[in-house]
């Protein structure tokens, strides 16, 4: 398997603990293992060279780009609760820089810890101001080793849940382009045992609280840290591994693999005074002229049926069809597009539709279907065709409750998207 855009990111909850087996390394270096008084209930563990020689061989064959969480509580100790505090010791994490780079390994970016952003820390904080400290000394480090590189790995950090007093500072103490990537997790159903996540997940104004997340941490940025961009280190629903029988059911599915097939990397505006269970989303096509829409449907008593008007400006207009009744709404894309063909000499034109559902209706199916169609694995057990079913351009676009469409419109053409 080979891609051109896999992102791994490798840490988490125990990067924080991880030991480099590498250099003059004054500690033992073990395997994890249960321990009750340790962070997270784990001790400290142990990274063998041979191990990282065989991730990298995994990253070489699939041409992966490789985040890596660097160890920040490397001699440091606990002072109070979950409060950690002196000195961080960089030279583990120096020495296995240093054999990075001997390797010839590629890696695109290192992360300095893991969620130990202040007030939303989790297991350990370390305090702002020491935390800005210590990018500066990581970026000292990386600017030292890497000189002789063709190339130089950039600093993300922090990798936690947004506070915004917390990062404004660590940015201020930090300094100008010493990290280049301002990270944060997003878990916005809470934890997977909460026995409502299926209503939270249907529950479009919860849903909507991520972008004022992130519309905050921008703000910050601009302000304290404008050499810098926002990133979305980690995000998965549900925290804790997800929620049994929820997290790996239709309900909380979008279908990744259509959208890294058909999304391009071009977002286009959209705007709606209607309806909020109907989620809208528009990109570029990937790879290919037009753009795609995203259609999500949160409600589970109205479908919508939506005609496209060949116009400058392509307009949505959407009718909801209730069970108890009739309601309707209009969209507007805000951006311009139009038609690539435009008269009827043009030919016939089509859409391609692909539309999810759960089996037999049931949300928390672990079977989805595409067009009608139950997708299962191949006889080799490799991925299904996923294929869509073509229309007439001008046909509308009919989107049941609670399910999900990608509509391709390979004959429009965006001002903001060129192929």
């Amino acid at each position: 398997m080979q891609s051109k855009s896999l992102r791994i990111r490798i840490g988490g909850s125990l990067q924080d603990q991880v030991l480099y087996d590498v250099g003059d390394l004054k500690a033992p270096c073990h395997p994890f293992r249960k321990m009750k008084d340790g962070l997270f209930g784990f001790s400290k563990g142990c990274l063998h060279m041979q191990r990282w020689d065989e991730l990298n061989q995994l990253f070489n064959r699939t041409r992966a780009i490789v985040s890596f969480g660097l160890n920040a509580l490397h001699g440091r100790h606990n002072i109070r609760h979950n409060a950690w505090g002196g000195a961080w010791d960089s030279n583990n994490a120096r020495d296995f820089l240093k054999y990075t780079i001997s390797m010839g390994y590629q890696i695109d970016s290192w992360e300095y810890g893991n969620e130990l952003s202040g007030r939303t820390s989790i297991g350990a904080s370390v305090d702002a101001e020491l935390y800005g400290k210590d990018l500066i000394n990581l970026k000292n480090i990386i600017n030292e080793l890497y000189k002789n590189s063709s190339s130089k790995p950039t600093i993300l950090a922090p990798g936690g849940f947004f506070d915004q007093e917390w990062y404004a500072k660590f940015l201020q103490v930090s300094g100008s382009n010493v990290v280049n990537g301002v990270t944060h997790h997003i878990y916005n159903l809470g934890p997977g045992v909460d026995p409502n996540l299926v209503s939270k997940i249907l529950n479009p104004q919860r849903l909507s609280r991520v972008s004022e997340t992130f519309g905050n941490l921008k703000q910050t940025i601009e302000k304290h840290g404008p050499w810098a961009s926002a990133w979305v280190g980690e995000s998965g629903g549900a925290y804790n591994s997800g929620g049994r029988h929820v997290s790996n059911t239709f309900v909380n599915s979008f279908c990744a693999l259509l959208w890294h097939r058909l999304m391009g990397k071009g977002v286009l505006s959209v705007a709606t005074d209607g309806s909020s269970s109907l989620r809208s989303y528009a990109h570029c096509s990937k790879e290919r002229e037009g753009i795609t829409l995203l259609l999500i449907n949160l409600s589970n008593q109205t479908d919508y049926v939506i005609s496209v008007h060949n116009s400058m400006n392509m307009k949505l207009t959407v009718k909801g069809k209730d069970i108890n009744g009739e309601s309707s709404l209009s969209r507007d894309i805000k951006r311009a597009v139009s038609w690539v063909g435009s008269t009827a000499s043009d030919g016939h034109l089509t859409r391609e539709e692909y539309h999810l559902t759960p089996k037999d209706g049931y949300l928390q199916s672990q079977t989805m279907v595409l067009n009608g169609i139950p997708l299962q694995l191949a006889e080799d057990e490799g991925i299904p065709k996923l294929d869509p079913v073509r229309v007439d351009v001008n046909s509308p676009i009919y989107i049941t409750h609670l399910s999900i469409a990608f509509i391709v419109f390979p004959n429009f053409s965006a001002r903001a998207c060129v192929v």
